[in-house]
């Protein structure tokens, strides 16, 4: 449990420290430390301890409060700030409480203390290319004028997203790959010194709701890099209008923002484009699309990218060729359905849950729609005034939507009833278009936790 007092004499000791050592940088504070002092995308000094930057930078409501008591605190109430009086004292009473798991992710302390190892705590604080901050100071000076880049990318921090790595189900294939990818940007210096310099560019490939953009998502938050997402598809977009420099501007951003993942969805659109009779300045664009993918390089740049399709089949060579990892994402056999209801349900109370026997209920269901499947057992217990559920109550809800699933997919059905289904229905069971309108991943793929998805929300 966290300590108030110690919260706030650490984030003093630290915003004093960082001022008096011109070496340190804002990648060297704490990602909560230097929340409140971000500014136009940047951060100077000299940084003042008020109380409303510590309420920020340490959860504590009441700073002044939570120290007021010990004999090195003081606070200027015309300025609003803290500062201690005895900073000998204050650095004394700090390390008698403080640890090394605490200092390796404060560089600045670690630098001060001897229990600290700056370098260990340097290589494991986020950057602060990666606040949220700084993202928006850098979208709003590339894009000033081209608010329709909004429709194009979407850049998330890494704090900002919730499903963390272990609480996906992966395959052996893809656990292997992703640390591939940890131990490539690792040893970057090394790689690049023996010349192996094309690493780092994966395509993932699989069926809607079996996990694509949730993996990488979640590797940006293990990594804590920013998520850069390209919505391929919107190329076509009639309210962009130079799109090969849009398409470059989104490349540009990647390299300012990195190390960063750049994740471009829907990659078959690439080879649609190129083999059909599209207008020539969208030609224009893929085939830029498809140059800065060769010319960016996580080696060099930084930057990892990752490219995802639902359709393989429509890939041409000219798209397979630019990626070096190809990741597969099938739907999960039994074992992963099993995996994967047991942590859907780590919060819920099920009488006589048996996960493996629901797992062979549901051959051939992704990751999201077993959590449509629990979402309706959740759903119908609480009409009956239950937040207990039963085994039987899964197994009910399974044959529900197995029946809507079909229902979906009847050819009889038309007029207003081709409407309901495939605006209500089709969509919620986690059918084959899986894209909603706002183009973000509620469900988190098959290995969503803690999440509802909601109807028409995309799957993949």
């Amino acid at each position: 449990m966290s300590d108030p007092a110690f919260d706030v004499v650490e984030f003093v000791l630290t915003v004093g420290v960082y001022d008096e050592n011109e070496r340190f940088e804002p990648d060297d504070l704490p990602p909560a430390h230097r929340r409140p002092f971000w500014s136009e995308g940047r951060i100077e000094r000299p940084l003042a301890a008020s109380t409303e930057a510590a309420q920020e930078a340490t959860g504590v409501d009441r700073p002044w409060e939570a120290v007021s008591d010990l004999l090195f605190t003081d606070y200027e109430e015309f300025s609003g700030t803290l500062s201690f009086t005895d900073h000998e004292m204050a650095r004394e009473w700090y390390a008698d409480r403080v640890d090394a798991a605490r200092l390796a992710e404060n560089p600045v302390l670690a630098a001060e203390f001897e229990a600290g190892d700056y370098e260990q705590a340097s290589e494991t604080t986020r950057p602060a290319r990666a606040d949220r901050a700084f993202i928006d100071a850098l979208l709003e000076e590339y894009f000033e004028e081209d608010d329709e880049m909004l429709d194009l990318v979407e850049v998330s921090a890494p704090e900002e997203i919730e499903q963390p790595l272990d609480e996906i189900v992966l395959t052996g294939q893809q656990e292997q790959e992703v640390q591939k990818v940890v131990k490539a940007i690792e040893h970057r210096e090394y790689l690049a010194s023996i010349g192996l310099r094309e690493i780092g560019k994966l395509l993932f490939v699989g069926p809607p709701g079996t996990g694509k953009t949730s993996v990488a998502r979640a590797l940006a938050r293990e990594l804590g890099l920013p998520f850069v997402e390209v919505k391929l598809s919107m190329i076509t977009s009639q309210y962009l209008g130079e799109t090969g420099k849009n398409v470059e501007k989104t490349f540009e951003v990647a390299t300012r923002l990195a190390p960063c993942i750049l994740f471009i969805d829907e990659f078959d659109f690439v080879a649609k484009t190129r083999s059909s009779d599209e207008h020539a300045a969208i030609k224009r664009a893929v085939n830029t699309l498809l140059k800065s993918i060769d010319d960016v390089s996580l080696i060099r740049d930084e930057v990892l990218l990752i490219g995802a399709t639902n359709h393989p089949d429509q890939l041409d060579a000219a798209a397979w060729r630019r990626f070096d990892e190809i990741v597969n994402f099938p739907k999960p056999d039994a074992r992963m359905r099993a995996q994967i209801l047991e942590l859907v349900t780590s919060e819920m109370d099920i009488v006589d849950f048996a996960p493996s026997e629901v797992a062979d209920l549901t051959e051939g269901l992704t990751g999201s729609d077993l959590r449509l499947v629990l979402r309706e057992a959740v759903l119908e217990a609480l009409i009956e005034e239950r937040t207990t559920l039963t085994q039987a109550d899964l197994v009910e809800a399974v044959k529900e939507f197995n029946e809507r699933d079909t229902l979906k997919n009847l050819d009889m059905i038309d007029g207003d009833h081709d409407a309901l289904v495939a605006g209500g229905l089709g969509e919620e069971s986690g059918g084959d278009t899986g894209h909603g309108h706002d183009g973000h991943d509620h469900t988190g793929g098959e290995e969503s936790v803690g999440r509802q998805q909601e109807p028409g929300a995309r799957q993949d």
